[in-house]
């Protein structure tokens, strides 16, 4: 995320998601996003790639996950 049009991309699909909560970082690039239990961490994946933006990594109850 290097503009303000892609973390407001990502915030746009976070924000319509149940169960998550999510902090969008345009100073360190990142995104960070909490799921309840439920929530599939393949469908969170899904939403973020939707938007045409890479995810670098992914962390899911505290491992790495190959992307």
């Amino acid at each position: 995320m290097t503009c303000s049009g892609c973390s407001g991309a990502i915030d746009r699909v976070l924000k319509r998601m149940e169960g998550i909560n999510y902090t969008v970082s345009l100073e360190s690039q990142t995104a960070d996003v909490y799921a309840q239990e439920g929530v599939e961490y393949e469908t969170v994946l899904e939403k973020i790639k939707k938007t045409g933006k890479t995810v670098n990594k992914g962390v899911k109850d505290g491992d790495e996950i190959p992307l």
